[in-house]
């Protein structure tokens, strides 16, 4: 039989690639998603991977949501924590809500999806969390006090939660994708990224969606159970850590 996949914001970018890699390699996956009705029914559609809609900041929502995945398709052995949103602003004009929306997200959602199958994961001694942090999240991003915040409060989740989950076979993982070549970054204006973005890029290109979802296969694959603890970084050379 094969593991059951959950993976947040998994209906769209790279989310959708994740989903559909891990499809291809054998696993039965659902794909979670807060919003997009139309992207996400689209995305089933075309994948035929189940869909499941609420918010990763809402802990609640994360319990009864899980729930359903596991009643339709079995005990969740992988976690991909992927779902994240940005609400860039200079930190001068940063909103409360905008610095609580994104760290209710993107750094709250990791405790909310993590926890409910935590414990699932022990009793059967074996899991794999995968984490997608940011390279935003390791070097810091003008204008986003709040999410690089979030990202590099992720990778020390990562490395706490693989040290209590190592000894009952749990690898916790994160994976920080630099400029990817999703529908959001491909809309910035061709000048800018020629400009401003690419030339950073030592390999002199965008990343693709499916470059990372490479890295999560192999990241949830037996033959990574010794890496736990561990950041990959995807980011063409712009930051070497």
């Amino acid at each position: 039989m094969s593991k059951v996949a959950l993976v947040t914001g998994g209906t769209r970018g790279i989310g959708a690639a994740i989903c559909q890699a891990l499809k291809d390699a054998g696993y039965t996956v659902a794909a979670n998603y807060a919003g997009n009705d139309d992207a996400a029914n689209k995305f089933k559609e075309e994948t035929g991977i189940a869909v499941y809609k609420w918010s990763v900041a809402d802990y609640d929502a994360c319990v009864a949501g899980i729930k359903e995945v596991e009643d339709a398709h079995g005990p969740i052995e992988v976690l991909v924590n992927n779902a994240g949103i940005t609400r860039d602003t200079a930190f001068h004009k940063m909103s409360v809500e905008k610095w609580n929306d994104v760290i209710g997200t993107n750094l709250n959602g990791l405790f909310n999806m993590t926890r409910p199958v935590w414990e699932g994961m022990r009793d059967r001694g074996w899991g794999r969390v995968i984490n997608i942090s940011s390279i935003n999240g390791q070097k810091g991003q003008a204008g986003q006090a709040n999410y690089s915040a979030a990202k590099a409060g992720d990778l020390g989740f990562t490395k706490a939660l693989a040290q209590e989950g190592a000894r009952k076979g749990i690898t916790v993982n994160a994976i920080c994708p630099g400029y990817i070549g999703t529908e959001m970054v491909r809309a910035i204006a061709q000048d800018v990224l020629d400009k401003h973005i690419l030339p950073h890029i030592p390999v002199g290109r965008l990343g693709e969606p499916e470059e990372i979802a490479r890295c999560v296969v192999f990241l949830a694959s037996d033959d990574a159970g010794f890496i736990t603890g561990s950041t990959l970084s995807a980011n063409g050379g712009q930051t070497m850590t």
